[in-house]
């Protein structure tokens, strides 16, 4: 049985995520309305891997933002701290500091001086070219949104962005703040255009991307798209997409660009990905369902590349979407036929594994030595194989019925 000790640590320790609330403020009133607060996904990255804060009971910590120029607030409450002098010498996690390294230095530790600069927000307007813009109807409500192109010359745009980065933290998992002085970093900024209260118009920040520009033999570039972050409020509109398409919008009309790659996807965001490259190349002759039954080839990646910068690995992903679209499931032989395909080239980092193998083997017997590295037997690869295909087929199937969604509109 635990001892009166041991039980009353436990009271005070609480998890991070939950402790935790954030806000977009576009108005004093949104300070105490709770539909305007959200929490993070995850907290590891600056509370350890265990996600909890120690010594506190009823912790809140509020991390508040204005919601255009990203004016930010760090405050706490709590019910009760640990007492060091009664507990051994144990001390309470230091919560805002921790938060803190990771802000920039000119935060509001003061509500009243939070609230005070919100004034600001008047005259907020966006960094940068305006690249795209766009409404959408949420709810019988007719909102207007815009994609500009910042960069570091413009004045304000370097505090800006630190404000706006530390959202990684809490949303992308091993998430690193870039090298904002290296100027191959190109920078995508999305806002919701609205009236305020008093009539005016303002600016709020809806997220945000950052794209690398490689060098690619001889004298090209080859954009890599690094971080994408739709903030929680704005999520499931379909704004990721408008973010994409004005970032694609941007290069593909470069004779410069050899094609553009993404930096490690999440799964969310290879299934965006797939959604708008799949509908871009589904106007494309060489994927048409004559050409697609036939199989990939050569002039369905040089098109794709051509027309949409899209490289060849993701031109074939794209290949077996349209492809599993066009196929008649109830027909065996032709969705047999599909199968096939996609596992023939699952299998392919698998056979080369063999290869390897052998080759392997082969120099250990002239070297007269014994080795037991095996690969898995062919039962077990099949097995994994069809779980591959099946977890695959899946996601497919994801983005198809979106599409379907959308054409049937």
């Amino acid at each position: 049985m635990e001892d009166a000790i041991t039980a009353r640590f436990k009271v005070l320790i609480v998890n991070s995520n939950d402790a935790l609330e954030f806000k977009l403020v576009r108005n004093v009133e949104d300070l105490e309305d709770d539909k305007t607060s959200f929490k993070p996904e995850m907290s590891h990255q600056v509370f350890g891997t265990s996600e909890s804060i120690f010594g506190y009971r009823d912790l809140k910590v509020k991390l508040y933002y204005s919601a255009g120029s990203l004016e930010t607030y760090l405050g706490m409450s709590y019910a009760e701290k640990v007492n060091k002098s009664i507990y051994e010498g144990v001390e309470a996690d230091e919560v805002l500091q921790k938060i803190s390294e990771f802000l920039v230095p000119q935060v509001h530790n003061s509500l009243d001086s939070f609230i005070s600069s919100l004034h600001k927000e008047e005259t907020f307007r966006p960094y940068g070219e305006l690249l795209h813009s766009f409404s959408i109807n949420a709810d019988d409500n007719i909102r207007q949104f815009e994609v500009y192109k910042g960069n570091m010359n413009c004045k304000g745009f370097r505090e800006y962005h630190q404000r706006l980065q530390t959202f990684l933290l809490w949303y992308i998992d091993a998430a690193n703040f870039i090298d904002i002085d290296d100027d191959q970093w190109h920078y995508f900024n999305m806002f919701e255009k609205y009236t305020s209260n008093t009539g005016s118009t303002r600016y709020a920040t809806i997220g945000f991307a950052t794209v690398y520009q490689y060098y690619a033999y001889p004298r090209h570039t080859r954009p890599r798209i690094a971080q994408v972050l739709i903030l929680p409020p704005f999520q499931n509109l379909g704004l990721g997409t408008h973010l994409l398409r004005a970032i694609y919008h941007e290069y593909i009309g470069r004779s410069e660009v050899k094609d553009i790659t993404v930096e490690d996807p999440s799964v969310g965001f290879q299934r965006l990905r797939d959604y708008v490259d799949a509908l871009n190349c589904d106007t494309l002759p060489s994927f048409s369902r004559e050409c697609l039954v036939q199989g990939f080839n050569k002039t369905m990646a040089a098109e794709a590349r051509e027309k949409f910068k899209i490289n060849k690995k993701q031109a074939r992903r794209v290949y077996e979407i349209l492809r599993l679209r066009a196929t008649d499931l109830s027909n065996e032989q032709e969705y047999r036929e599909y199968r096939l395909d996609v596992k023939k080239r699952l299998n392919i980092p698998y056979k080369r594994e063999q290869q390897d193998l052998k080759k392997m083997e082969s120099v250990l017997k002239m070297l007269d030595k014994y080795s037991n590295v095996a690969l898995p037997a062919p039962e077990q690869r099949l097995q994994t194989l069809e779980k591959e295909y099946r977890t695959l087929e899946e996601e497919y199937k994801k983005v198809i019925k979106r599409m379907d969604e959308i054409s049937e509109l």
